[in-house]
């Protein structure tokens, strides 16, 4: 909730990281710090830190090694935060989609299990892929339908 976040400038960030705030204002306007551009100043919310300082956490860099992930990172939440609305939730759902085979039958668990890497309300997404027709369920199963063309 936007009443409930702290933002900061780059000035402030600057100086609460000890870092150049050219520098810091170079990675905002690079994306790499979700901000907000009001009139000439960047704000810039506390969670966006967050997010950014775990992305480059040398311990975030150690566990994956650890723990190799055979799919995308992309998740629904990153997704939704790079590009609000409509259009950007059916590029969420064709990226999800491309990894079901076509003619492929998946029982309900298996579509769980594919949807719930990407977004953990992976039954809402399930609805979604039916909805949108992306997805047909015959006899309890599912199947990426075939004449659904992906536009990415």
């Amino acid at each position: 909730m936007i009443r409930d976040t702290e933002f900061f400038t780059t000035a402030e960030l600057a100086e609460k990281l000890k870092m150049n705030v050219q520098v810091l204002t170079r990675k905002v306007q690079a994306g790499e710090i979700e901000a907000y551009k009001i009139g000439k100043e960047w704000r810039i919310p506390e969670q966006a830190v967050a997010n950014w300082l775990e992305s480059n956490s040398n311990q975030r860099s150690a566990t994956m090694r650890a723990e190799p992930q055979s799919h995308a990172t992309m998740t629904a939440e990153t997704i939704d935060r790079l590009v609000p609305g409509r259009n950007n939730r059916k590029h969420l759902l064709e990226y999800i989609l491309a990894q079901f085979e076509p003619q492929r039958r998946y029982s309900e668990h298996e579509v769980n299990s594919i949807i719930s890497r990407y977004d953990p309300d992976f039954g809402k997404i399930r609805r979604e892929f039916v909805d949108e027709r992306m997805l047909e369920r015959v006899n309890g199963q599912y199947r990426r339908r075939l004449d659904y063309k992906l536009t990415g």
